[in-house]
């Protein structure tokens, strides 16, 4: 008979494989940035996001074969009877090894994840699976300290301890210039900051121990502490040709630091063993992010996952507004709704689809799994994907209840005071960028599609075509970015033939509603784009001025050359302006 203990002792195996993988992939990063492997990293990163999924299938592969209850099974494939006092021992046993456990959170929720897929959604209560952590009433595995290496310039001078710092990575590739790095450092800083008016003794340094990686930039990480507070910074190194590597700037401004780890960027590469003090310095430099967003910028997706959703119960429970049909014109694919007091859109597909939508519900989910694991270079959102979502009944208008039954009848039940979404993707809460622009001045108008036509751009260079480019797909950020939503249509740039409309010069086929040349599947005619963004004369000649690229097919059809000849662009996530060779050219020279 299998016991408790041999249940939690598995669980707990299966949750130490997938972690040790997941820092062994991650640790190659630090070896492709130095290289210069540009792909290996993104594919690295993009096979990281799957480690999870697969590690949970294996355990629950073993305890299928353990557990006797799971020959009796119910129509999705999950045993119908539970033995509830095996599993409270279970629990308990577990959270027993979670005492001290470096990564007790990540532990608790691949617990979370293997009891789930195991067991019907009647069972998903806090006396089973930790819906509640359990570390919240204990301290911390780790010292936050862990974490991070305190510098004193007192010691050693202001300019010996920055190059301390940088000798700590031990990067298997030079500075070309270390000195003139330091002495630029040490100069924007004191430019940008009071605290760089301190004298060195009243000075201490803490950064991070691990480099973040991620695109083509390693970042270094760190707060400066004076008697006056701290202030945060994030230092991005570059490769400098094939010379080595560079400081390429300071970034001192928290909207910047912000957007650096935003929810449309890929996910960092960084080594930690305990995960929660690294998270929780982090938030101690960036106190507007949540734990959820935090988790899922350092790769650890599914933890994000769950901090959201405590988020989110903890929300309802607090107040008391109706979710809404999102605001816009309503998706073709989507059903999307949201809850005004709460910043995101619950996204669902719909049951059926327009005619012009040729493809079915795997296409979709397919399409958004490429987003989830491609470099989404801070112009396509992030997507959290859950199943069975148990949302309270009385918080739906009969009006709201409705139009879900009509669109998504066979994705949604209720079961007593509960709405049972069975699967559905969140994403943050932007203004659609159509929207936007009815409410903009001519000088924002103009600001928006400039960055609007740049989005199109950085996605291109990522080897992606967004398919479909109307403006209701695109939303605004509070910081006045404009990411991309909408992924249905969304596939790989090289899978695309753009053509040039074929000259002609008869009068008959100019004005024919039909084209007078042959189309083929997969052929796109970008001299017809800004025609099809929008039909507003103004907001396509404020695009077609600042991007004209974008009507030329030889421009898109240059970018697949470049991505086929193996070129992966930089695609910086702060100003341009702000780089030291811009704003220091004669140090550059």
């Amino acid at each position: 008979m299998l016991q408790a203990k041999d249940i939690a002792d598995l669980i707990l195996k299966g949750f130490r494989r997938h972690f040790v993988l997941f820092q062994r992939i991650t640790a190659q990063a630090k070896n492709r940035y130095s290289y210069q492997n540009w792909q290996g990293l993104q594919q690295d990163n993009s096979e990281r996001i799957s480690y999870y999924d697969s590690r949970v299938n294996e355990t629950l592969t073993q305890l299928q074969h353990l557990l006797p209850a799971v020959a009796e099974q119910s129509a999705d494939g999950r045993p119908l009877l539970l033995d509830e006092a095996l599993w409270h021992q279970v629990r308990q046993q577990y959270q027993h090894y979670l005492m001290f456990h470096p990564q007790a959170e990540l532990a608790e929720t691949f617990y979370n994840s293997v009891f789930c897929r195991l067991y019907e959604r009647k069972y998903f209560h806090n006396q089973n699976i930790f819906v509640e952590s359990t570390l919240n009433k204990q301290q911390l595995p780790a010292p936050v300290a862990s974490v991070y290496e305190s510098y004193f310039p007192a010691q050693y001078g202001l300019k010996q301890s920055i190059r301390a710092i940088m000798a700590s990575f031990k990067l298997d590739v030079p500075f070309v210039n270390l000195e003139r790095d330091i002495r630029l450092l040490v100069r924007t800083f004191t430019e940008q900051s009071s605290h760089g008016r301190h004298p060195v003794q009243l000075v201490r340094f803490d950064i991070l121990k691990s480099l973040f990686f991620r695109n083509k930039a390693a970042y270094i990480i760190g707060r400066v502490v004076t008697p006056d507070g701290q202030q945060p910074f994030i230092i991005p190194l570059l490769h400098q040709g094939k010379d080595g590597v560079c400081v390429d700037t300071l970034i001192t401004d928290a909207q910047q630091m912000s957007i650096i780890f935003g929810f449309s960027r890929a996910y960092f590469m960084v080594e930690m063993t305990v995960p929660s003090a690294l998270v929780h310095f982090l938030r101690e430099l960036l106190p507007h992010k949540t734990l959820a967003e935090l988790y899922s910028s350092v790769g650890l997706h599914k933890q994000g996952k769950t901090e959201f959703y405590r988020e989110l119960l903890q929300h309802l429970t607090k107040s008391s507004d109706h979710f809404v049909a999102a605001p816009g014109i309503r998706g073709m694919v989507m059903m999307v709704f949201t809850l005004p007091s709460f910043p995101y859109v619950f996204k669902v597909i719909r049951d059926r689809f327009a005619e012009t939508k040729q493809f079915d519900r795997a296409t979709v989910k397919a399409r958004y799994l490429l987003v989830k694991k491609h470099d989404r270079v801070g112009r396509m959102a992030d997507t959290m994907e859950f199943s069975d979502v148990a949302l309270p009944l009385n918080r739906f208008s009969p009006e709201l209840l409705q139009e879900l039954q009509d669109s998504i009848g066979s994705s949604m039940r209720i079961e007593d005071d509960l709405l049972i979404i069975r699967h559905l993707y969140i994403e943050r809460r932007m203004i659609p960028l159509n929207i936007y622009l009815e409410q903009a001045s001519t000088t924002l108008k103009r600001h928006v599609m400039d960055d609007y036509g740049q989005a199109l751009k950085d996605m291109i260079a990522a080897n992606i075509f967004p398919g479909d480019m109307l403006l209701k797909n695109f939303g605004v950020t509070r910081h006045g970015r404009v990411v991309f939503y909408d992924f249905d249509e969304v596939q790989y740039l090289l899978d695309v033939n753009f053509r040039t409309i074929p000259h002609t010069d008869n009068y008959d086929d100019m004005l024919s509603s039909e084209p007078w040349y042959s189309v083929a599947p997969g052929d796109v005619f970008p001299e017809q784009i800004t025609t099809y963004v929008t039909a507003q004369p103004d907001i396509r000649q404020m695009l077609l001025e600042q991007h004209p690229e974008l009507a030329d097919a030889r421009y898109w059809q240059q970018k697949q050359q470049g991505i086929r000849a193996g070129l992966v662009e930089d695609i910086f996530p702060y100003p341009q302006c702000q780089r030291f060779a811009r704003l220091y050219p004669d140090e550059f020279a």
